[in-house]
């Protein structure tokens, strides 16, 4: 049987695990064959010239081969763009990889939504002086949204999800995990149905990422905040935890 091979994949490492005194098994992000695993043999060595590339949130071109569940690296190039996030940006980072790690199945490929990582980690990598925190905060929102929609589990947002019944521009609602999108109770977490709507727009858009980004940049403090916790619990909920690692640690660090 011919050995399965590889060539010049756009590419980004999730995580890496040591697999030897010398070797690295990979958690990778592929445009074009979604999430895989692959072996860096000899990474760790000093003279390695994986050693100074696999590293995360930076774009890489990858070769690999291989017809078993882990393949074999065989080469790794930076493509260069950005630098490596640093401070909050780079936990932000790694909250988007422990959510793809998570909620991604291995061998689905996920194009658009690699389009949105590779988006979103340029926006962590940027510079945008003051509006910084914010622009990284509508970025993950964009992010979540996408990543939900990808995998099957963000219900359409323009309807009720149980009735189907189209949603009233001013009346509030809430988006739950198992019922999707219903009416809110009174002082729950929800949207106007006006925002619910326009999201779905800008989901459906021809550059999704971008275009949602914008949308989430321009709703109000309460909106956002709403949002940001009602997309919170429907992650937690799928990825079957209470708080997700990396959120909890930019929780205590903030309490530091």
């Amino acid at each position: 049987m011919a050995t399965h091979r590889v060539s010049h994949e756009p590419a980004y490492v999730l995580h890496r695990y040591d697999w030897s005194e010398s070797s690295l098994i990979l958690e990778v992000f592929t445009r074009h064959h979604g999430r895989i695993a692959l072996v860096a043999k000899g990474a760790k060595r000093p003279s390695s010239n994986f050693r100074p590339v696999l590293l995360p949130l930076q774009p890489l071109q990858v070769n690999y081969g291989g017809d078993a569940e882990i393949r074999t690296l065989k080469g790794a190039e930076w493509m260069g763009g950005h630098v490596m996030p640093t401070g909050e940006a780079l936990l932000s980072g790694y909250y988007v990889n422990e959510l793809l790690l998570r909620l991604l199945a291995r061998d689905d490929a996920h194009e658009a939504l690699f389009d949105a990582y590779a988006g979103v980690v340029q926006v962590l990598a940027g510079d945008h002086a003051g509006a910084q925190a914010a622009t990284h905060a509508a970025a993950l929102r964009a992010f979540e949204l996408l990543l939900l929609r990808s995998v099957g589990l963000l219900p359409s947002l323009d309807v009720q999800t149980l009735t189907l019944e189209p949603l009233a521009a001013r009346t509030r609602y809430s988006l739950v995990p198992e019922a999707g999108l219903r009416q809110a109770a009174k002082d729950e977490a929800a949207l106007a149905g006006a925002d619910w709507r326009a999201l779905q727009d800008v989901l459906d858009d021809r550059a999704p990422f971008t275009a949602t980004l914008r949308e989430v940049a321009t709703m109000n403090a309460g909106s956002n905040s709403a949002l940001r916790n009602q997309l919170r619990a429907l992650l937690n909920y799928h990825c079957g935890v209470s708080t997700l690692r990396t959120r909890q640690m930019m929780r205590d660090l903030q309490a530091l």
